[in-house]
């Protein structure tokens, strides 16, 4: 859709869901889920669908029913529930997220089963795919200024985002996990990490193709050092399973899942959608450019706490070798990516910034997120510890 609020479900012109509580059980997505799960197995999806609409309908109101929750406009003076309607937003944008993730994953090759793979060009799959992203990211652009950012110096604009990024103020979230999170939470906040760790940098590898040049030079090189020079003992993801390893947690791909937030979720769909559409590109180079700087400041707390709760240095290695390598990627997709697309494309260049910005807004949203699942794990286990004292 060309309009940037094309994707917004308006409260006042969707008939079919005349409450604004918009009440939906998780139970009733998770079947749904189900559903479309089964659906992605079937022979022949798209003949499948149209031959049997009843089968569908289910999934799809569903589908509708989260679209209207997570990202209708209530006009004002309307009065609503909140605390339910808090409770429906969580559960359809987690819902969305999950589905959108299973139909973007057949982007990538598992060395699984090679059937799974037989609806991955599904007209229906990408029909659902579009309506999701639609409107999802009506509703995320919405949440920025762009007409500011049209306007703003783009080069002035990174360098100063650049700057302060790389090296931010301490924060109550960077504290509690640098001094305070305890093994429950440590093991938690591994588990989330996990669906994106053990297959990284895979969305750069799809934007790769292509002329040569100096930029694409650069781009390459840093997924070559992602991939470990193609050497498997080098390869993050090899330095991610250590850590899973050291404390006896699974190191399948996607073993976690069902511990992973929607914002989480968002944030690996986010990067799906800029790597696959090539008019995307620089926006895609804005959030990779904020990913690179941010992560050093991030990981060196993770490294912290592994340190502090008694980690090998084997079982620290991904971050610390995230805290050196990014280091220099940051100043690589600055001043040999960010910078000379910016040259090339004068008229578009504010794009490289909506990016960044874009991707520091959804890190963020992601970041606290995994926070609230990791303190959330520390309850669990200091509840189940006092049940056992108490047994006793």
């Amino acid at each position: 859709m060309h309009s940037e609020q094309a994707g917004y479900i308006s409260a006042s012109n969707n008939g079919a869901h005349n409450t604004l509580e918009m009440r939906r059980p998780k139970a009733e997505y998770k079947e749904a889920e189900e559903s479309f799960i089964a659906l992605m197995n079937v022979n022949c999806l798209d003949e499948y669908v149209e031959g049997h609409p009843l089968i569908v309908r289910s999934f799809e109101r569903a589908l509708e029913g989260a679209l209207a929750s997570a990202y209708t406009i209530v006009p004002d003076g309307v009065e609503i529930n909140f605390n339910n309607r808090a409770l429906a937003t969580e559960s359809a944008h987690l819902f969305l997220q999950r589905v959108l993730y299973r139909i973007n994953r057949l982007k990538f090759f598992w060395y699984d089963d090679l059937s799974n793979y037989d609806n991955e060009r599904s007209s229906y799959l990408r029909q659902v795919r579009d309506r999701i992203e639609d409107a999802w990211q009506a509703w995320e652009i919405a949440l920025l200024d762009v007409t500011s950012l049209r306007l703003e110096d783009v080069r002035g604009g990174l360098l100063r985002r650049t700057a302060y990024d790389v090296s931010p103020p301490s924060s109550a979230s960077g504290l509690y996990f640098h001094d305070e999170v305890n093994e429950a939470g440590y093991r938690r906040l591994l588990a989330i990490a996990s669906l994106d760790g053990l297959v990284e940098a895979s969305q750069l590898s799809r934007t790769l193709g292509g002329v040569s040049n100096d930029i694409h030079a650069v781009m390459t090189r840093l997924l070559v050092e992602e991939y470990g020079g193609g050497r498997i003992n080098r390869k993050h993801s090899t330095f991610f399973t250590t850590m899973l390893t050291e404390l006896d947690m699974h190191t399948e791909p996607e073993v976690y899942f069902d511990l992973v937030p929607w914002e989480v979720l968002a944030a690996i769909n986010h990067s799906f959608l800029l790597s696959e559409r090539k008019r995307f590109y620089l926006r895609y180079v804005g959030g990779l450019l904020y990913t690179e700087i941010s992560v050093p400041a991030a990981f060196d707390n993770y490294r912290a706490a592994a340190e502090r709760l008694g980690m090998s240095e084997a079982a620290r290695g991904y971050w610390e070798l995230h805290i050196r390598e990014d280091e220099r990627h940051g100043q690589w997709m600055l001043h040999d990516v960010a910078l000379p697309l910016a040259a090339k494309y004068p008229a578009e260049g504010w794009e490289i910034v909506l990016g960044y910005d874009q991707q520091k807004l959804i890190s963020d949203r992601g970041s606290a997120s995994v926070e609230r699942s990791v303190r959330a794990a520390e309850s669990e286990a200091a509840r189940w510890e006092a049940a056992e004292e108490n047994a006793a």
